[in-house]
């Protein structure tokens, strides 16, 4: 099918259907509500997975990160865990499209109730590109799709390790994305819940710039030792997209 005939079936007025370039995968987007960035792909690269194994993606959006890692056989069954309701019906109906429907399965719920929703250590990876932002001061809408997905506002930082520590099989590995200026709280976090930090990648706009994103992955009651793996740059001094960061969106 062409683009305009899935969303003709597939999409809901103010959405679109863009191609993600990945083993024939496409997703359902709306953008006044919020479309994924490079984070959230950088991340599905980044990830261990657990191949044969469950997945879980906390916070999972338009679904995205289940779609590129299911793509990348990084894991037998796929969950995305999404508290907002249309977002959450929108990943629903891209796995729907994408014939998915025994590899991924989107469920509404809130990470801070997993006790509900999961048996302990029932996975052996979970995921999360959570918002980055603490706080909600000033914000005029707070309960905007696109300030929940940016601001933690519905969770914070902790209750995402704390369910990720609860969701985990021992062993298993729990990957993230987030800001550099937030590292300590992260590793003092995951340890705090007995993820001890095995991974980690800093990504850079340009090779003279500050780090602007993290990648960190843990492993549940693993044995101290941290690989820290050369910075990502994302951008060569003319603006175009470097080849390092070229071949982990086409890694597939």
């Amino acid at each position: 099918m062409t683009i305009k005939e899935l969303e003709n079936r597939w999409a809901k007025p103010g959405e679109r259907v863009d191609d993600l370039q990945c083993r024939g995968h496409y997703i359902i987007q709306n953008k006044d509500i919020f479309c994924f960035g490079m984070d959230a792909v950088l991340l599905a690269d980044f990830a261990t997975g657990a191949p044969g194994r469950q997945v879980i993606d906390l916070g999972t959006g338009t679904g995205v990160i289940p779609l590129l890692m299911q793509a990348r056989g990084k894991g037998a069954h796929f969950t995305g865990l999404e508290i907002q309701s249309y977002s959450a019906d929108m990943a629903q109906r891209s796995v729907q499209m994408n014939g998915l429907e025994q590899e991924i399965s989107i469920l509404e719920g809130d990470m801070r109730n997993v006790r509900e929703l999961f048996p302990a250590g029932s996975f052996g990876a979970v995921t999360c590109n959570p918002p980055y932002i603490k706080g909600n001061h000033g914000l005029e809408n707070e309960n905007s799709p696109k300030n929940i997905a940016r601001h933690e506002i519905l969770m914070e930082l902790a209750d995402v390790v704390k369910a990720a520590a609860y969701l985990l099989g021992e062993g298993g590995t729990f990957a993230m994305v987030h800001k550099p200026f937030r590292l300590t709280e992260i590793m003092r976090l995951m340890m705090e819940y007995h993820i001890e930090p095995k991974r980690m990648c800093m990504v850079q706009p340009y090779a003279d710039k500050e780090p602007n994103m993290v990648l960190i992955e843990g492993n549940k009651g693993g044995r101290p030792m941290l690989k820290v793996e050369p910075a990502l740059v994302v951008y060569n001094k003319d603006g175009s997209y470097t080849e390092q960061l070229l071949s982990r969106y086409g890694n597939v």
